[in-house]
Protein backbone atom coordinates (compact mmCIF):
# COMPACT_ATOMS: atom_id res chain seq x y z
CA UNK A 1 0.00 0.00 0.00
CA UNK A 2 1.43 3.37 -1.00
CA UNK A 3 2.31 5.76 1.81
CA UNK A 4 1.27 9.38 2.04
CA UNK A 5 4.12 11.91 1.80
CA UNK A 6 4.07 15.04 3.95
CA UNK A 7 6.24 18.14 4.32
CA UNK A 8 7.43 18.61 7.90
CA UNK A 9 10.21 21.20 7.53
CA UNK A 10 11.21 24.08 5.25
CA UNK A 11 14.26 26.33 5.07
CA UNK A 12 15.29 29.07 2.66
CA UNK A 13 18.25 31.27 1.73
CA UNK A 14 16.97 33.69 -0.89
CA UNK A 15 17.37 37.19 -2.29
CA UNK A 16 13.98 38.05 -0.73
CA UNK A 17 14.82 36.69 2.71
CA UNK A 18 16.89 34.22 4.69
CA UNK A 19 14.11 33.06 7.02
CA UNK A 20 10.60 31.83 6.31
CA UNK A 21 9.12 34.90 8.00
CA UNK A 22 11.23 37.31 5.93
CA UNK A 23 10.30 35.53 2.72
CA UNK A 24 6.60 35.47 3.59
CA UNK A 25 6.66 39.23 4.23
CA UNK A 26 8.56 39.90 0.99
CA UNK A 27 6.04 37.89 -1.01
CA UNK A 28 3.16 39.73 0.63
CA UNK A 29 4.68 43.18 0.02
CA UNK A 30 5.90 42.43 -3.53
CA UNK A 31 9.53 43.11 -2.62
CA UNK A 32 12.09 42.51 -5.37
CA UNK A 33 15.56 41.10 -4.80
CA UNK A 34 16.95 42.26 -8.18
CA UNK A 35 19.86 44.74 -8.39
CA UNK A 36 22.35 46.23 -10.87
CA UNK A 37 25.83 44.76 -10.32
CA UNK A 38 28.54 47.14 -11.54
CA UNK A 39 31.26 44.48 -11.40
CA UNK A 40 29.48 42.39 -14.02
CA UNK A 41 29.28 45.38 -16.35
CA UNK A 42 32.96 46.21 -15.94
CA UNK A 43 33.95 42.63 -16.73
CA UNK A 44 32.04 42.53 -19.99
CA UNK A 45 28.55 41.26 -19.18
CA UNK A 46 25.85 42.31 -21.60
CA UNK A 47 23.47 42.51 -18.63
CA UNK A 48 24.59 43.50 -15.15
CA UNK A 49 21.28 42.51 -13.54
CA UNK A 50 21.18 39.78 -10.89
CA UNK A 51 19.56 38.79 -7.62
CA UNK A 52 21.21 40.12 -4.47
CA UNK A 53 21.83 36.95 -2.44
CA UNK A 54 23.50 37.56 0.96
CA UNK A 55 26.62 35.56 1.78
CA UNK A 56 26.20 33.36 4.86
CA UNK A 57 28.66 33.25 7.76
CA UNK A 58 29.36 29.59 8.52
CA UNK A 59 32.09 30.21 11.08
CA UNK A 60 29.80 29.81 14.12
CA UNK A 61 28.62 26.42 12.85
CA UNK A 62 31.38 24.66 10.88
CA UNK A 63 35.13 24.45 11.56
CA UNK A 64 37.53 25.73 8.92
CA UNK A 65 38.81 22.28 7.94
CA UNK A 66 35.26 21.35 6.88
CA UNK A 67 34.38 24.70 5.28
CA UNK A 68 37.20 24.19 2.77
CA UNK A 69 35.07 21.49 1.10
CA UNK A 70 32.11 23.81 0.55
CA UNK A 71 31.61 25.99 -2.54
CA UNK A 72 29.13 28.84 -2.52
CA UNK A 73 25.99 26.81 -3.22
CA UNK A 74 26.82 24.25 -0.53
CA UNK A 75 27.05 27.11 1.96
CA UNK A 76 23.58 28.33 1.00
CA UNK A 77 22.26 24.78 1.19
CA UNK A 78 23.74 24.29 4.64
CA UNK A 79 21.97 27.36 6.01
CA UNK A 80 18.65 26.40 4.41
CA UNK A 81 18.96 22.83 5.69
CA UNK A 82 19.74 23.96 9.24
CA UNK A 83 16.47 25.87 9.18
CA UNK A 84 14.48 23.02 7.65
CA UNK A 85 15.71 20.43 10.15
CA UNK A 86 14.94 22.74 13.05
CA UNK A 87 11.52 23.48 11.56
CA UNK A 88 10.87 19.73 11.28
CA UNK A 89 12.11 19.15 14.85
CA UNK A 90 14.77 16.73 13.62
CA UNK A 91 17.71 16.99 16.03
CA UNK A 92 21.22 15.53 15.81
CA UNK A 93 20.43 12.62 18.14
CA UNK A 94 17.44 11.53 16.06
CA UNK A 95 19.40 11.71 12.81
CA UNK A 96 22.27 9.77 14.36
CA UNK A 97 20.00 6.85 15.21
CA UNK A 98 17.62 6.84 12.23
CA UNK A 99 18.07 6.53 8.48
CA UNK A 100 17.43 9.96 6.97
CA UNK A 101 17.92 10.29 3.21
CA UNK A 102 19.18 13.18 1.10
CA UNK A 103 18.35 14.14 -2.50
CA UNK A 104 19.35 17.65 -3.57
CA UNK A 105 19.26 19.51 -6.87
CA UNK A 106 22.47 21.03 -8.26
CA UNK A 107 23.76 21.34 -11.82
CA UNK A 108 26.95 23.43 -11.74
CA UNK A 109 30.00 24.38 -9.69
CA UNK A 110 31.52 27.02 -11.93
CA UNK A 111 33.41 29.32 -9.56
CA UNK A 112 35.10 26.66 -7.42
CA UNK A 113 36.21 24.70 -10.48
CA UNK A 114 37.55 27.82 -12.16
CA UNK A 115 39.56 28.93 -9.13
CA UNK A 116 41.16 25.51 -8.69
CA UNK A 117 42.19 25.28 -12.34
CA UNK A 118 43.47 28.88 -12.33
CA UNK A 119 45.82 27.92 -9.48
CA UNK A 120 47.02 24.89 -11.43
CA UNK A 121 47.72 26.99 -14.53
CA UNK A 122 49.43 29.72 -12.52
CA UNK A 123 51.82 27.45 -10.60
CA UNK A 124 52.06 24.52 -13.05
CA UNK A 125 51.44 22.20 -10.14
CA UNK A 126 48.28 20.21 -9.45
CA UNK A 127 48.89 20.49 -5.70
CA UNK A 128 48.15 24.20 -6.03
CA UNK A 129 44.48 23.33 -6.59
CA UNK A 130 44.18 22.73 -2.85
CA UNK A 131 43.00 19.74 -0.88
CA UNK A 132 39.37 20.88 -0.91
CA UNK A 133 39.13 21.52 -4.64
CA UNK A 134 37.91 18.10 -5.73
CA UNK A 135 35.08 18.15 -3.19
CA UNK A 136 34.09 21.70 -4.11
CA UNK A 137 34.09 21.12 -7.85
CA UNK A 138 32.02 17.93 -8.15
CA UNK A 139 28.38 18.29 -9.13
CA UNK A 140 27.45 16.27 -6.05
CA UNK A 141 29.24 18.72 -3.72
CA UNK A 142 26.01 19.79 -2.02
CA UNK A 143 24.86 16.30 -1.12
CA UNK A 144 28.31 15.09 -0.07
CA UNK A 145 28.74 18.08 2.25
CA UNK A 146 25.24 18.00 3.73
CA UNK A 147 25.31 14.25 4.29
CA UNK A 148 28.58 14.46 6.20
CA UNK A 149 27.78 17.61 8.17
CA UNK A 150 24.35 16.42 9.30
CA UNK A 151 25.33 12.73 9.48
CA UNK A 152 22.56 11.57 7.16
CA UNK A 153 22.64 7.82 6.56
CA UNK A 154 19.94 7.20 3.97
CA UNK A 155 20.07 7.69 0.21
CA UNK A 156 22.67 10.27 -0.87
CA UNK A 157 21.90 11.52 -4.38
CA UNK A 158 22.23 14.66 -6.50
CA UNK A 159 19.43 15.49 -8.94
CA UNK A 160 21.04 17.20 -11.91
CA UNK A 161 18.26 18.30 -14.23
CA UNK A 162 18.94 21.91 -15.19
CA UNK A 163 16.26 24.27 -13.93
CA UNK A 164 14.02 21.36 -12.91
CA UNK A 165 16.66 20.02 -10.48
CA UNK A 166 15.04 21.25 -7.27
CA UNK A 167 11.61 19.99 -8.29
CA UNK A 168 12.94 16.63 -9.48
CA UNK A 169 14.71 16.12 -6.14
CA UNK A 170 11.40 16.55 -4.31
CA UNK A 171 9.57 14.27 -6.72
CA UNK A 172 12.20 11.55 -6.41
CA UNK A 173 12.20 11.80 -2.62
CA UNK A 174 8.41 11.54 -2.54
CA UNK A 175 8.54 8.49 -4.80
CA UNK A 176 10.96 6.69 -2.47
CA UNK A 177 8.84 7.47 0.58
CA UNK A 178 5.59 6.55 -1.12
CA UNK A 179 7.01 3.13 -1.98
CA UNK A 180 8.42 2.48 1.48
CA UNK A 181 12.12 2.71 0.57
CA UNK A 182 12.75 5.66 2.90
CA UNK A 183 10.71 7.16 5.71
CA UNK A 184 12.32 10.59 5.73
CA UNK A 185 14.29 12.47 3.06
CA UNK A 186 15.89 15.92 3.11
CA UNK A 187 15.61 17.45 -0.36
CA UNK A 188 15.81 20.76 -2.20
CA UNK A 189 17.91 22.75 -4.62
CA UNK A 190 20.90 25.11 -4.60
CA UNK A 191 22.26 27.63 -7.11
CA UNK A 192 25.56 29.52 -6.97
CA UNK A 193 24.95 33.26 -7.42
CA UNK A 194 28.44 34.35 -8.55
CA UNK A 195 28.97 35.96 -11.94
CA UNK A 196 31.07 33.10 -13.35
CA UNK A 197 28.20 30.64 -13.08
CA UNK A 198 26.07 32.63 -15.54
CA UNK A 199 28.61 34.21 -17.91
CA UNK A 200 27.73 31.72 -20.64
CA UNK A 201 24.01 32.45 -20.17
CA UNK A 202 24.72 36.14 -20.66
CA UNK A 203 26.76 35.24 -23.73
CA UNK A 204 23.71 33.75 -25.47
CA UNK A 205 21.66 36.88 -24.67
CA UNK A 206 19.31 35.14 -22.22
CA UNK A 207 19.16 38.02 -19.75
CA UNK A 208 17.05 41.15 -19.54
CA UNK A 209 18.90 44.36 -20.39
CA UNK A 210 16.42 46.64 -18.60
CA UNK A 211 19.31 47.94 -16.50
CA UNK A 212 17.82 51.36 -15.81
CA UNK A 213 15.06 49.77 -13.69
CA UNK A 214 16.43 46.56 -12.09
CA UNK A 215 13.31 45.77 -10.05
CA UNK A 216 11.20 46.01 -13.22
CA UNK A 217 13.44 43.76 -15.33
CA UNK A 218 12.01 40.34 -14.50
CA UNK A 219 8.47 40.43 -15.86
CA UNK A 220 7.04 36.93 -16.45
CA UNK A 221 4.20 36.68 -18.98
CA UNK A 222 4.31 40.44 -19.68
CA UNK A 223 4.18 41.69 -23.25
CA UNK A 224 7.41 43.67 -22.82
CA UNK A 225 9.56 40.96 -21.24
CA UNK A 226 13.07 40.82 -22.69
CA UNK A 227 14.80 38.00 -20.83
CA UNK A 228 15.38 36.50 -17.42
CA UNK A 229 17.41 37.77 -14.45
CA UNK A 230 19.76 35.23 -12.81
CA UNK A 231 19.32 34.44 -9.12
CA UNK A 232 20.54 31.92 -6.60
CA UNK A 233 20.54 30.62 -3.05
CA UNK A 234 19.12 27.41 -1.64
CA UNK A 235 15.85 25.91 -0.45
CA UNK A 236 15.36 22.75 1.62
CA UNK A 237 12.24 20.76 2.45
CA UNK A 238 11.97 17.74 4.72
CA UNK A 239 9.65 15.00 3.45
CA UNK A 240 8.37 12.11 5.55
CA UNK A 241 5.78 9.39 5.38
CA UNK A 242 2.65 10.53 7.18
CA UNK A 243 3.00 7.66 9.66
CA UNK A 244 6.60 8.54 10.44
CA UNK A 245 5.73 12.20 10.99
CA UNK A 246 2.83 11.40 13.29
CA UNK A 247 4.87 8.82 15.21
CA UNK A 248 7.52 11.37 16.15
CA UNK A 249 5.08 14.24 16.67
CA UNK A 250 6.41 16.32 13.78
CA UNK A 251 4.66 19.48 12.54
CA UNK A 252 3.05 19.04 9.10
CA UNK A 253 2.94 21.83 6.52
CA UNK A 254 1.19 19.92 3.77
CA UNK A 255 1.14 16.81 1.59
CA UNK A 256 2.81 16.02 -1.73
CA UNK A 257 -0.12 14.52 -3.59
CA UNK A 258 1.45 14.14 -7.01
CA UNK A 259 4.49 14.41 -9.22
CA UNK A 260 4.54 14.50 -13.00
CA UNK A 261 7.48 14.66 -15.36
CA UNK A 262 8.32 14.51 -19.05
CA UNK A 263 10.95 15.20 -21.66
CA UNK A 264 10.31 17.42 -24.66
CA UNK A 265 12.38 15.24 -26.96
CA UNK A 266 12.99 18.33 -29.04
CA UNK A 267 15.36 21.32 -29.12
CA UNK A 268 18.03 21.61 -26.41
CA UNK A 269 17.05 25.16 -25.35
CA UNK A 270 13.78 26.09 -27.09
CA UNK A 271 10.78 24.63 -25.22
CA UNK A 272 7.69 23.24 -26.88
CA UNK A 273 4.11 22.94 -25.66
CA UNK A 274 3.63 19.18 -25.78
CA UNK A 275 6.30 18.33 -23.18
CA UNK A 276 4.92 20.61 -20.45
CA UNK A 277 1.40 19.41 -21.26
CA UNK A 278 2.45 15.81 -20.61
CA UNK A 279 4.10 16.79 -17.32
CA UNK A 280 0.98 18.63 -16.17
CA UNK A 281 -1.34 15.82 -17.25
CA UNK A 282 0.82 13.17 -15.60
CA UNK A 283 0.88 15.10 -12.34
CA UNK A 284 -2.89 15.52 -12.29
CA UNK A 285 -3.39 11.86 -13.17
CA UNK A 286 -0.96 10.62 -10.53
CA UNK A 287 -2.53 12.93 -7.94
CA UNK A 288 -6.06 11.80 -8.67
CA UNK A 289 -7.26 15.42 -8.67
CA UNK A 290 -9.09 17.46 -11.28
CA UNK A 291 -7.95 20.83 -12.63
CA UNK A 292 -10.76 22.60 -10.74
CA UNK A 293 -9.32 21.42 -7.41
CA UNK A 294 -6.13 23.43 -8.03
CA UNK A 295 -6.39 26.83 -6.37
CA UNK A 296 -3.13 28.33 -7.63
CA UNK A 297 -0.35 27.65 -10.14
CA UNK A 298 3.21 28.81 -9.48
CA UNK A 299 4.47 28.92 -13.05
CA UNK A 300 8.00 28.24 -14.21
CA UNK A 301 7.80 31.39 -16.38
CA UNK A 302 11.27 32.95 -16.35
CA UNK A 303 10.48 36.14 -18.35
CA UNK A 304 11.67 34.85 -21.74
CA UNK A 305 9.66 35.38 -24.90
CA UNK A 306 9.21 31.77 -25.97
CA UNK A 307 9.34 30.02 -22.60
CA UNK A 308 6.54 32.04 -21.02
CA UNK A 309 4.39 31.77 -24.13
CA UNK A 310 4.75 27.99 -24.41
CA UNK A 311 4.00 27.46 -20.72
CA UNK A 312 0.91 29.67 -20.87
CA UNK A 313 -0.38 27.68 -23.83
CA UNK A 314 0.33 24.38 -22.05
CA UNK A 315 -1.56 25.51 -18.94
CA UNK A 316 -4.48 26.72 -21.06
CA UNK A 317 -4.62 23.41 -22.92
CA UNK A 318 -4.69 21.34 -19.73
CA UNK A 319 -6.94 23.57 -17.61
CA UNK A 320 -9.37 24.57 -20.36
CA UNK A 321 -12.12 26.91 -19.20
CA UNK A 322 -10.97 26.77 -15.56
CA UNK A 323 -9.29 30.15 -15.03
CA UNK A 324 -7.00 29.13 -12.20
CA UNK A 325 -4.91 32.00 -10.76
CA UNK A 326 -1.35 31.90 -12.14
CA UNK A 327 1.75 33.83 -11.11
CA UNK A 328 5.50 33.44 -11.39
CA UNK A 329 7.41 34.47 -8.27
CA UNK A 330 10.44 34.99 -10.53
CA UNK A 331 9.22 38.55 -10.98
CA UNK A 332 10.55 39.11 -7.45
CA UNK A 333 13.46 36.66 -7.27
CA UNK A 334 14.70 36.32 -10.82
CA UNK A 335 15.38 32.80 -12.02
CA UNK A 336 16.87 30.75 -9.18
CA UNK A 337 17.71 27.96 -11.64
CA UNK A 338 18.71 24.69 -9.92
CA UNK A 339 17.11 25.99 -6.71
CA UNK A 340 13.86 27.20 -8.27
CA UNK A 341 11.71 24.07 -8.03
CA UNK A 342 12.33 23.82 -4.28
CA UNK A 343 12.14 27.53 -3.45
CA UNK A 344 8.94 28.00 -5.42
CA UNK A 345 7.31 25.16 -3.51
CA UNK A 346 8.22 27.02 -0.31
CA UNK A 347 6.97 30.35 -1.69
CA UNK A 348 3.67 28.72 -2.67
CA UNK A 349 3.31 26.97 0.68
CA UNK A 350 3.85 30.24 2.57
CA UNK A 351 1.15 31.87 0.46
CA UNK A 352 -1.27 28.97 0.96
CA UNK A 353 -0.77 28.96 4.73
CA UNK A 354 -1.26 32.74 4.93
CA UNK A 355 -4.26 33.04 2.58
CA UNK A 356 -2.81 35.17 -0.20
CA UNK A 357 -1.30 34.91 -3.66
CA UNK A 358 1.61 37.24 -4.35
CA UNK A 359 1.08 39.33 -7.45
CA UNK A 360 3.05 38.56 -10.61
CA UNK A 361 5.49 41.47 -10.30
CA UNK A 362 5.77 43.71 -13.38
CA UNK A 363 2.87 42.06 -15.23
CA UNK A 364 1.23 45.01 -16.95
CA UNK A 365 0.02 43.68 -20.30
CA UNK A 366 -0.31 40.15 -21.69
CA UNK A 367 0.65 39.43 -25.26
CA UNK A 368 -1.32 37.35 -27.75
CA UNK A 369 0.22 34.12 -26.45
CA UNK A 370 0.01 34.74 -22.69
CA UNK A 371 -3.50 36.23 -22.60
CA UNK A 372 -4.95 32.70 -22.50
CA UNK A 373 -4.30 32.28 -18.74
CA UNK A 374 -5.40 34.18 -15.64
CA UNK A 375 -2.25 35.96 -14.44
CA UNK A 376 -2.68 37.97 -11.22
CA UNK A 377 -0.87 41.34 -11.48
CA UNK A 378 -1.58 42.29 -7.86
CA UNK A 379 -1.61 40.44 -4.54
CA UNK A 380 -4.90 38.69 -3.88
CA UNK A 381 -6.19 37.80 -0.42
CA UNK A 382 -7.67 34.35 -1.00
CA UNK A 383 -7.88 30.96 0.67
CA UNK A 384 -6.81 27.90 -1.30
CA UNK A 385 -6.02 24.34 -0.26
CA UNK A 386 -4.01 23.01 -3.20
CA UNK A 387 -1.38 24.39 -5.56
CA UNK A 388 0.60 23.20 -8.57
CA UNK A 389 4.22 24.16 -9.27
CA UNK A 390 5.95 23.85 -12.65
CA UNK A 391 9.71 23.59 -13.28
CA UNK A 392 11.20 23.22 -16.75
CA UNK A 393 14.82 23.12 -17.88
CA UNK A 394 17.32 22.99 -20.73
CA UNK A 395 17.29 19.73 -22.61
CA UNK A 396 13.51 19.64 -22.32
CA UNK A 397 13.29 18.31 -18.77
CA UNK A 398 9.94 19.03 -17.09
CA UNK A 399 8.70 18.48 -13.54
CA UNK A 400 5.35 19.30 -11.95
CA UNK A 401 4.34 18.97 -8.29
CA UNK A 402 0.94 19.23 -6.61
CA UNK A 403 0.78 20.02 -2.89
CA UNK A 404 -2.25 20.28 -0.63
CA UNK A 405 -2.70 21.79 2.80
CA UNK A 406 -3.28 19.60 5.86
Amino acid sequence: MEKRVVITGMGIWSCIGTTLDEVRDSLYKGKSGIVFNAERKSLGFRSALCADVPKPDLKPFIPRNQRQFMPEEAQYAYMATRQALEDAKLDADYMEHHEIGLIYGNDSVAEATMHALDKFREFHDTAACGSGAIFQSMNSTVTMNLACLFRLKGINLTASAACASGSQSIGLAALLIRNGLQECVVCGGAQEANLYSVAAFDGIQSFSVREDHPTCASRPFDRDRDGLVPGGGAATVVLESYEHAVRRGAPIWGEIVGWGFSGNGDHISTPNIEGPVRSLEACLRNSGVTPKEIGYINAHATSTRIGDAREAQAIARVFGDWQVPVTSTKGQTGHEMWMAGASELIYSMLMMKNDFIAGNLNFENPDEETACIHVLPERKEVHFDMFLSNSFGFGGTNSTLIVKSL
